[in-house]
């Protein structure tokens, strides 16, 4: 090989190498410099997706009362700022089925681009869901699932309900402890996580607290018939009966557990005013634990309960008030964050601290579960009234 020709190859060999290196460095610069978040411009719409179950068993426990609370908050939040950022909702119908919210989150991250969801209702549609968006680092803000350690999946998961290991042992420690019970039974949905979930921890803690549970009765949500499993429940005279499930089989268990005659009080965990009306007489006497009731003084709370009554026709309820809030704090994290990035607003909600809601002042835990005061209210003349 000629010098020239060596030379050449050389020169070309040295080009080659510059090319890649300013290529790897400039690779470098764009993993190691994040990309800038998008920062919100005045009168920008954010879209935020929603998924309620709109069709299917939950549709009035669930489905229309989620949506109007959302849907409440939403006119107050844009009609805040007329000339500031505004909130859209992409609402898909999760048809009250596993199946359904797993096809909505797809749906909403894949097709719509969705940054933001609000959903699904349920810890058994949750369990199933929360992953999807973990893994698109798509947030999700939700309402209504109370499951223990589903926010626990992932950095962009929050929750706003009280959740069972919150709710449970404050509740049993104080009806517990005002009671005197001592012989207790349940009764709980076998196929919902959420039921299985608050009956575990139910006999966990009863069981710390020298409780003896003499009889567990199970059935399954969309059943209707419970007189099977009051009638055996009866026969062992408990003082207290724990039961834990769904809304659509709440009134049902109330009023089968009257006709039988059963006089041992029913704690019900997050009893609706809704349900309390369904059950009629039978719901007298019922205990809840719940983290918000229609009678609490706390900050906008009557504000709130004046205007929905006033546009609804009627008081809220539990999932109501909680998507109510639900948005509220969203749309603080939103402002906070000043971004419409999924990653800034995520870390602008993991940052809300002693924050004026409904509730009380609420705030997140490190695993993005909601922490605020437990309630505890009981039926007395139709009301859900506080249990002093």
């Amino acid at each position: 090989m000629n010098t020239k020709k060596f030379t050449l190859l050389a020169s070309l060999f040295a080009i080659v190498v510059l090319i890649v290196a300013f290529s790897a460095c400039d690779r470098v610069t764009q993993i190691v410099q994040p990309t800038t978040p998008q920062t919100m411009k005045a009168g920008e719409e954010i879209s935020v997706g929603v998924v309620l179950s709109l069709t299917g068993r939950l549709t009035d426990s669930f489905g229309i009362p989620t949506s109007q609370g959302f849907e409440l908050a939403l006119s107050e939040i844009n009609a805040a700022h007329p000339s500031g950022t505004k909130l859209k909702f992409i609402i898909e119908d999760d048809q009250s089925t596993v199946e359904g919210a797993i096809a909505a989150f797809n749906k909403l991250i894949h097709q719509e681009g969705i940054s933001i969801i609000l959903g699904p209702a349920t810890s058994s549609q949750s369990r199933e869901t929360f992953p999807i968006a973990q893994e698109s680092q798509v947030v999700v803000m939700n309402s209504t699932s109370a499951a223990r350690g589903l926010s626990a999946l992932g950095d962009y998961i929050f929750r706003v309900s009280l959740t069972t290991d919150i709710l449970i042992p404050s509740g049993v420690e104080v009806t517990q402890t005002k009671l005197g019970y001592q012989r207790a039974a349940t009764i709980y949905d076998k196929a919902d996580f959420f039921s299985t979930d608050g009956d575990a921890s139910v006999q966990e803690v009863l069981a710390a607290r020298g409780v003896e549970v003499i009889a567990t009765e199970t059935f399954q949500g969309g059943d209707t018939d419970f007189s099977e499993q009051l009638t055996r429940i009866h026969a062992l005279n408990p003082d207290i009966i724990f039961v834990s499930c769904l809304s659509p089989e709440k009134p049902g268990i109330l009023r089968q557990g009257h006709e039988l005659g059963i006089s041992a009080p029913f704690i019900v965990r997050t009893l609706t005013a809704a349900d309390v009306r369904a059950a009629g007489a039978a719901a007298e006497g019922a205990i809840t634990f719940v983290g918000w009731g229609a009678a609490l003084e706390t900050p906008g709370n009557q504000t709130f309960v004046q205007n929905y009554s006033a546009k609804y026709g009627m008081e809220p309820i539990n999932s109501v008030a909680r998507s109510y809030a639900a948005l509220h704090i969203l749309a603080e994290a939103i402002a906070n964050a000043q971004s419409t990035d999924a990653a800034s607003i995520r870390d602008a909600l993991a940052n809300i601290k002693d924050f004026d809601t409904i509730f009380g002042k609420f705030s997140f835990d490190a695993n993005g579960d909601a922490v605020y005061d437990t309630k505890i209210l009981i039926v007395k003349d139709g009301e859900l009234v506080p249990f002093e």
